[in-house]
């Protein structure tokens, strides 16, 4: 009789969830979730990309020392931040570490440019090799964001939408932070080296 009594209020509750979005919501926050783990995917190829390139650089250009230390401290910072699944349920943790991630990317493109000023350290084929690795990186960030931000607005439009806003209200989904015009302007751009243009005299040779 339980079970008979079960199985009949077990099928309106499918179909009242179903109807109300719940699936939906559960469909979408686990896109978003693949979209942030692809994300932190690229940023970590970013990071791994660092230390060579310094080091690299710091052969031939040694007495750029300001423009090194920026670029391993930014790097630093964006290590401190644990970018776990829970972040994009943290307005001010994402925050935080949208802010860590532009200073590294800037960091980088002022790095880059320097180098436009060592001839040796630009035709250097480790260096060469960095280079269109990070370039080639920074391409799959901007991708792996973009991506994430279509999977971010399909989610927070739909906790957002009548009457599925009921459903993520009663069971506890809350709009998600998302990636702004302003961190598109400072971290989605590739850093650009012209190797074709000439390059301005000057520069150590690297030390035997």
């Amino acid at each position: 009789m339980l079970r008979r009594l079960l199985a009949v209020f077990a099928v309106p509750a499918v179909l009242l969830l179903s109807g109300c979005g719940y699936n939906t919501i559960q469909s979408q926050d686990e896109q978003v979730k693949a979209a942030w783990s692809e994300v932190l995917n690229q940023y970590q190829r970013r990071a791994d990309l660092v230390p060579n390139l310094v080091n690299t650089v710091k052969g031939y250009a040694a007495q750029e020392e300001r423009v090194l230390t920026e670029v391993t401290e930014a790097r630093a910072k964006v290590g401190t931040i644990q970018a776990t699944p829970e972040l994009i349920n943290d307005p001010q943790a994402f925050a935080k570490f949208q802010q860590a991630q532009g200073e590294l990317g800037g960091a980088l493109s002022r790095l880059l440019v320097v180098s436009e000023n060592y001839p040796q350290l630009k035709s250097d084929a480790a260096f060469r090799d960095l280079q269109a690795q990070l370039e080639g990186t920074e391409n799959r960030i901007t991708v792996a964001r973009n991506r994430y931000i279509q999977a971010v607005q399909a989610y927070n439009v739909t906790i957002r939408s009548f009457p599925s806003n009921l459903t993520a209200q009663h069971f506890g989904f809350t709009v998600k932070p998302n990636f702004t015009v302003d961190n598109e302007k400072t971290i989605a751009q590739p850093p650009t080296v012209d190797f074709s243009q000439p390059s301005a005299p000057a520069a150590a040779a690297k030390p035997n």
